[in-house]
């Protein structure tokens, strides 16, 4: 096999899994390990380099990098790494002398944000620091898009989004509320040197039912009404609602009826429970509070008495699956189910919406309607405008909105300097070694057997009874601290030196995992299969050296190595090392300092 080359960057980042799966590559053991110092505001700071909005995306992340956690493959429950986030946000106190200052002298380039979401406020962001003039329109009267009108109270206040928009805003960026942009058309004439469109996936799906018109009152599109909650338009609602859907917009719907009245709340999902496409933890929150979900149930037809919503009937079906694999939902043909209730929540998808885009103006659109875009740039057909977020490729979520903004504020920095915008910068990385003695680590490598810490929640009535008051409280220090305790250091590799190895296979023995083996070369397959223990994810490469005076190999199972540092404690010649691997992806102003 080819010797695994530890210069390029991608290979040790796959190995840090959960910096890996965050869409904006945060560096999660990073963060977490200043958290188990008490660090909170230098944790909050690599925190908001990377991810913008640490507080928020600590109480809503749809947290990709915990189901990638290795420790979830030690044990059953990942590192409550999204819990932790909050921890530096809550605990950090003033950090305003850590942030960027807006330079002085303008570089004399003026930006349209459209939208005031998290895609475009990274945009903001990431350019106001580099001199350019940022202005955020939106029809909103607060920033925040999304995460201030689809996503409860009670799970994330209205003072946590002021706060990190606010620190956006504070570098200079213009944000101009209550502004509707009715054509973009007009927008490009008013002589901005790029445009950014970050305007969301704002229309919710209705379902085009018999008795729909008839009953109109009492459906309500699931976006349209967090909306109205939100903004204390809706205070009330029916003491029998049913939810339409399987999403994390329908858990938000059946939660917050029941904090507005609604005594018997229950969501019905066309799929089985376990392919709904809420997240885990969400659908466990809904069932805690009461809300029973009923699964392979489609939706007939509103019944109404005289415009009188009474109920919804359902077909029950069961899931067949092809030889593809492809699942079709096929009626059972039992009887028809009739669910009665007062008001009925549609929350079955989000679709984007562009009328306000001509269609003339050299931006095109592809047959669903959505902007043709460059999957990396953002940038559209008209070089001059870029995308990003849900506005880009439908909804997703806040983290890979920022994500996309960090990728669009680059593109946009490039495109207004003339450069190649498909040219992207390197991230920094860097190798270092965590020797403080023999053998002593600058940080704590002891594998910690502590249980994922649960969250602590406010008393269930009291939060049934307001639809603003938070439910979690948050981790405090203690909490904190055990489970940062938890993370294994992923980001500290075990380097190999084949030069100084005498093949005593010291390390081999000593290996709690078994992920280490000195074997003879072969075709990668073969060989996986006759290593001390099969290595069968395939997806995660090897870490393989060559250069031993016996001829033979090293080869490393990464994907179960604990990161534990025995093997370097063991060798007796040096040959193994735990050295620290820093990533930080390159982002448009990331590198300025505070002034």
């Amino acid at each position: 096999m080819k010797p695994t080359d530890l210069g390029a960057p991608d290979y040790l980042h796959k190995v840090v899994d959960c910096q890996w799966a965050c869409p904006a590559h945060t560096p999660v053991p990073e963060y977490i390990r200043l958290i188990a110092a008490g660090r909170y505001a230098d944790a909050y700071a690599v925190n908001w380099r990377s991810n913008v909005f640490p507080g928020i995306l600590g109480r809503v992340c749809d947290r990709p990098c915990e189901p990638a956690c290795r420790r979830g493959r030690v044990e059953e429950q990942p590192v409550a790494i999204c819990r932790l986030k909050r921890v530096a946000a809550d605990l950090k106190g003033d950090i305003t002398d850590r942030l960027p200052q807006p330079p002085q002298q303008k570089n004399g380039r003026r930006i349209a944000c459209i939208g005031a979401g998290p895609a475009s406020m990274t945009v903001a962001r990431d350019l106001a620091v580099l001199g350019y003039q940022v202005t955020v329109f939106d029809s909103g009267t607060s920033a925040g898009g999304m995460m201030r009108s689809q996503i409860p109270k009670f799970r994330l206040p209205d003072s946590v989004i002021d706060e990190e928009c606010g620190y956006i805003e504070g570098l200079g960026v213009e944000v101009r509320l209550n502004h509707w942009v009715g054509s973009l058309r007009e927008m490009l004439a008013g002589n901005w040197d790029a445009i950014f469109v970050g305007t969301g996936a704002p229309r919710g799906r209705d379902a085009d039912l018999p008795g729909r018109q008839e009953a109109a009152a009492n459906i309500h599109l699931g976006i349209d009404w967090l909306a109205n909650v939100a903004f204390g338009h809706a205070t009330r609602i029916g003491r029998r609602v049913l939810v339409l859907g399987g999403g994390n917009t329908a858990m938000d719907c059946c939660r917050s009826a029941r904090r507005l009245g609604g005594e018997d709340v229950q969501v019905v999902v066309r799929s089985g429970f376990d392919e709904m496409k809420a997240s885990p933890w969400e659908k466990e929150e809904a069932i805690h509070e009461g809300i029973p979900i009923h699964n392979f149930l489609v939706p007939l037809e509103f019944v109404h008495d005289g415009g009188r919503l009474t109920g919804v009937r359902f077909d029950k079906v069961r899931a067949e699956y092809d030889a593809k694999g492809r699942r079709n939902l096929v009626p059972t043909g039992e009887p028809a189910v009739l669910m009665p209730c007062d008001d009925v929540l549609v929350a079955i998808g989000q679709e984007n919406s562009f009328p306000w885009i001509e269609r003339d103006i050299g931006v095109e659109f592809d047959r669903w309607d959505m902007p043709v875009l460059d999957a990396k740039t953002l940038q559209s057909t008209r070089p001059n405008v870029f995308f990003g977020g849900d506005a880009a490729f439908g909804p997703k979520n806040i983290i890979t909105a920022v994500a996309q903004g960090h990728e669009a504020a680059i593109s946009i920095d490039r495109f207004c300097h003339g450069q190649e915008v498909a040219t992207r910068p390197a991230p920094l990385t860097n190798l270092v070694s965590q020797k403080m003695g023999i053998h002593e680590w600058s940080y704590a490598n002891d594998v910690s057997e502590e249980r994922r810490r649960k969250m602590p929640v406010r008393d269930l009535p009291a939060t049934l009874g307001d639809v603003r008051l938070e439910l979690e409280l948050g981790f405090d220090v203690e909490l904190a601290c055990k489970e940062a305790a938890r993370c294994l250091n992923c980001d500290v590799a075990t380097v190999f030196t084949p030069r100084a190895c005498i093949e005593c296979d010291a390390c081999v023995d000593i290996c709690p995992s078994e992920c280490i083996t000195f074997t003879a070369d072969g075709e990668e397959a073969e060989l996986r299969q006759r290593l001390k223990a099969p290595a069968t994810n395939i997806e995660q490469s090897l870490y393989v050296a060559d250069g031993l005076k016996t001829g033979r190999i090293m080869v490393k199972d990464e994907n179960v190595c604990v990161h534990c540092g025995m093997c370097s404690e063991r060798c007796p010649t040096g040959a193994w090392d735990m050295q620290k691997f820093a990533l930080h992806v390159a982002h448009a102003g990331a590198e300025v300092t505070p002034a």
